[in-house]
């Protein structure tokens, strides 16, 4: 196989749909077994670690869903395109589509972290 250049992979990538793109991420992360988000994997760990063991059960895997973009519409997109990479496009699609799932799967730390920047752009949100 030909060696591509970062652009020519970009360009790839683009085209891919973002379930395409997240099995992907997935395969990666399986195939080289690393993580796509370690640096919050690592701050993620800690928390953990001091809480008590009921919690730890209780719940590890949280969705984020945003229920209503409110007033400051742009504001919000902004954050959903930090959260999730999401293109433009993309990122209105998911604020104009409220309520939806900006995170899925994403620990309490992540969670948490997430609901207040989405809050703090004016949107509503909850956690599942």
């Amino acid at each position: 196989m030909a060696k591509l250049s970062t652009e020519q992979l970009l360009d790839a990538f683009k085209e891919l749909t973002l379930i395409e793109l997240s099995e992907f991420v997935k395969a990666f992360e399986e195939t080289f077994d690393v993580t796509a988000a370690a640096p919050v994997a690592v701050a993620a760990a800690g928390a953990p670690a001091g809480a008590a063991p009921e919690e730890a059960e209780e719940k590890d895997s949280f969705d984020v869903v945003l229920e209503a973009a409110g007033d400051k519409k742009i504001q919000v997109i902004k954050v959903v395109r930090e959260l999730t990479s999401l293109g433009l496009g993309e990122a209105k699609a998911v604020v104009d589509g409220a309520p939806k799932a900006v995170l899925e799967g994403a620990n309490k730390e992540t969670a948490e972290k997430a609901q207040a920047a989405l809050q703090e752009a004016g949107a509503t949100v909850t956690l599942k």
